[in-house]
């Protein structure tokens, strides 16, 4: 079980006072573990400086400002790949079914496919199983790490760990075209969609790891 896989989620979180005040232990983390070659690990001190040291509401704002404001940024890994379609509402239900079978609760209004609760979710499991299924969404990573670039050089730095980690492709998947992040009209018209709706799985199909896995390869090969 990693604790590298956690402190990327705290990382990719909303931020806070205890988030700021977890800065330098959450470098520890990385460092003693090297999992995160260590190029990236350089790369991720300005960006662990700078929120341990920023602002608490110039940090949020700034989070806000590309994960809230840009669905082409969107911490939801399904929504890059199966959009607001029953199949991801089914694909959320056999997520939310896997963390409960491993005991991960989930704090009321989260959605499953949430990736630093994904995270949260690898830090329970032994490494090479944490390792194979942070794969299966690694083309995800490699469209949010390439969007991140040119727009936000910390988060980019910790995204493009992530990809790292998860021995991303070159090639990027997302259903997700870009847009302009200052085009307020625009945001509120892609974010105007049908709610999303899972739960049981049909009867007799039930959940497992390997079916997760079709479903995001699936959709992957799709775009």
């Amino acid at each position: 079980m990693a604790r590298t896989y956690r402190a990327l989620a705290a990382l990719l979180s909303y931020p806070t006072p205890e988030l700021q005040a977890a800065a330098h232990d959450i470098a520890d983390v990385l460092e003693d573990e090297a999992l995160i070659p260590v190029m990236h690990l350089a790369n991720l001190q300005p960006f662990l400086a700078g929120l341990a040291q920023a602002d608490i509401y110039e940090v949020q704002s700034r989070y806000v400002a590309l994960f809230d404001r840009s669905r082409t940024l969107s911490l939801h890994l399904f929504e890059h790949v199966h959009g607001e379609s029953r199949d991801r509402g089914q694909a959320m239900a056999d997520l939310l079914a896997l963390y409960e079978e491993h005991g991960l609760d989930m704090t009321a209004g989260e959605l499953p496919d949430y990736l630093p609760l994904f995270l949260e979710f690898l830090s329970l499991l032994p490494q090479e199983e944490a390792k194979a299924m942070l794969a299966e969404p690694s083309g995800i990573l490699r469209a949010l790490t390439d969007r991140l670039a040119g727009r936000d050089a910390g988060y980019g730095a910790v995204m493009a760990a992530l990809a790292d980690l998860a021995e991303a492709p070159a090639l990027a998947v997302s259903d997700i075209p870009e847009e302009d992040p200052n085009d307020l009209e625009a945001l509120d018209a892609v974010w105007a969609e049908a709610e999303v709706q899972f739960g049981p799985g049909e009867s007799g199909d039930g959940c497992s790891t390997e079916r997760l896995r079709t479903r995001i390869r699936a959709a992957s090969h799709a775009v």
